[in-house]
């Protein structure tokens, strides 16, 4: 999917509705549709990203999901691999006492990724439940939580702006 094409139409039409205010805020209006285009493409992105979700959450045993390969959008969809139902959860894994689900989007590198999938696949549960089960016994070690990330990371963090 080629995202130029909505940011020119967006380029278009403010040029259009700035035409009868004068050169001057027709130019304004120009330079403003350049200033803007980084934060216009992400806006785009945050919409298909959430179509796809919402896509996704209505079907059944299908994932939609928004990839970047050049800088543009592309759609993929794959199939849910045939696996078994899981047996309910015992009562005292912490499940019974959630009162609803609440969806989280996490993003992994794809070699994480890759190992929690051959994980979830070895212990026959989906991806979701390995990762939501990980979740709690992380929880429920001893201490309660985990700590959080130190301050001082020994360069893990990234601070500052970018301007484009």
């Amino acid at each position: 999917m080629e995202l130029s094409e909505y940011v020119a139409m967006l380029r278009g039409e403010l040029a259009a509705i700035t035409r009868v205010a004068g050169e001057d805020a027709a130019r304004a209006a120009e330079l403003m549709t350049h200033a803007l285009e980084p934060s216009v493409r992400l806006t785009l992105l945050e919409v298909l990203s959430a179509a796809a979700a919402d896509i996704t959450s209505r079907l059944d045993g299908a994932v939609v999901e928004v990839r970047l390969a050049g800088g543009e959008p592309s759609f993929v969809v794959q199939q849910a691999p045939d696996v078994p139902p899981e047996p309910p959860a015992p009562a005292g894994d912490g499940e019974a006492d959630d009162t609803g689900l609440a969806r989280v989007t996490l993003r992994l590198p794809e070699s994480v990724k890759a190992r929690v999938e051959t994980a979830a696949a070895e212990a026959g549960v989906s991806v979701n439940t390995w990762l939501a089960k990980a979740a709690r016994r992380a929880l429920d070690a001893p201490g309660g939580r985990t700590a959080p990330p130190s301050r001082h990371n020994s360069g893990q963090r990234i601070t500052g702006f970018a301007r484009s």
